[in-house]
């Protein structure tokens, strides 16, 4: 049987009646309402059946710029990363990979090697039959950080680290998961990506429609992104396609523009059998791997542009030095 609902109205109900008054009474939430709608969220203070409602109906009008900034500012506040914690390069992993492999871990770590300060993070399983970043690190000896403390040591010693949603916000990590209940994405996979929880100067994510790019470097003009890139990569993921051309959206300050990344090599390579064994083999030369070996060269290289280490015309060849330069015994 339902309980009878109660007489006063819920604090959390003016959210979900701005988001579902109809055709012409509905419109999308300012900044400032949504920042105060997601701290609702994350301090526990909607009822279940609120909580569905309001991602859905972000879900079938699509959330805004100015959405998606005040989701993210709330995240922040709560996410009690430290404001003297700095880095370089804030890069997120929450697709996770179904085709190949997570070769954007070779670049970070080659970043690292290099003297970038990379601030990675994700999630995991929230799809089946993905292969997640986090997984696919431990061959490396790498862990998910428990804390900032962690982070500022880790960072501090090896220039890389990783930390989990779950640790990151756990709320947020909950409402991922609702995927296979609800049946769709909501709109906090995509404010994940772009929470950017140190203020690094430079971010980098990855979209799987290429529709969500404007939005997601919109957002990070909101935010005060000094350097931002989408990229539509692979399988959704930060990471270029080396046999195939990939759009990039692109926020330098205030100037937001498109441009498209040349593919690596001329034709489509044939798809290999999936190993993750096979990322640390070719990071120590035991293997050679066509397709891996693009990635990484053709993702490190678009890097060390978005980073302003490189120009257009020295990039492919820097990146291609590093890469061949890198400290095989390192892992």
């Amino acid at each position: 049987m339902l309980q009878k609902p109660p007489s006063a109205e819920h604090p959390f109900a003016p959210f979900v009646r701005i988001l579902g008054k109809g055709k012409q009474g509905s419109r999308s939430l300012s900044q400032t309402e949504a920042r105060d709608a997601m701290e609702m969220i994350l301090d526990d203070q909607v009822e279940p059946e609120q909580l569905g409602a309001f991602l859905m109906l972000l879900r079938v009008k699509e959330e805004s710029p100015e959405e998606l900034a005040g989701f993210i500012e709330a995240v922040r506040g709560r996410c009690g990363a430290p404001a003297s914690l700095q880095v370089d390069l804030d890069w997120s992993t929450y697709a996770g990979k179904k085709r190949q492999l997570p070769w954007f871990i070779l670049v970070a770590l080659l970043l690292a090697e290099s003297g970038i300060r990379v601030f990675m993070h994700g999630a995991k399983g929230h799809t089946p039959e993905r292969i997640y970043t986090e997984d696919c690190l431990a061959l490396f000896g790498i862990k998910a950080c428990s804390g900032w403390d962690e982070v500022a040591q880790t960072l501090d010693a090896h220039r890389f680290a990783f930390m989990s949603i779950d640790t990151l916000s756990p709320r947020m990590s909950r409402i991922i998961n609702l995927r296979p209940v609800l049946g769709l994405r909501s709109p906090v996979h995509t404010l994940c990506r772009l929470i950017n929880p140190l203020h690094a100067r430079h971010t980098v994510d990855g979209v799987f429609h290429p529709a969500y790019g404007p939005m997601h470097q919109k957002a990070a003009q909101l935010l005060g992104v000094e350097n931002g890139l989408t990229i539509k990569g692979d399988g959704g993921e930060a990471e270029i396609k080396p046999d195939a051309e990939c759009d990039l959206q692109w926020t330098r300050g205030n100037d937001y523009s498109t441009s498209v990344w040349p593919r690596y090599y001329p034709k489509r390579l044939v798809k290999q059998p999936l190993d993750n064994a096979d990322l640390l083999k070719l990071w120590r030369g035991d293997i050679e791997h066509e397709y891996g070996t693009g990635a990484v060269i053709s993702t490190l290289a678009l890097m060390l542009k978005l980073l302003n280490k490189a120009d257009d015309e020295s990039c492919i060849p820097l990146a291609e030095q590093m890469w061949q330069g890198r400290n095989k015994a390192q892992y």
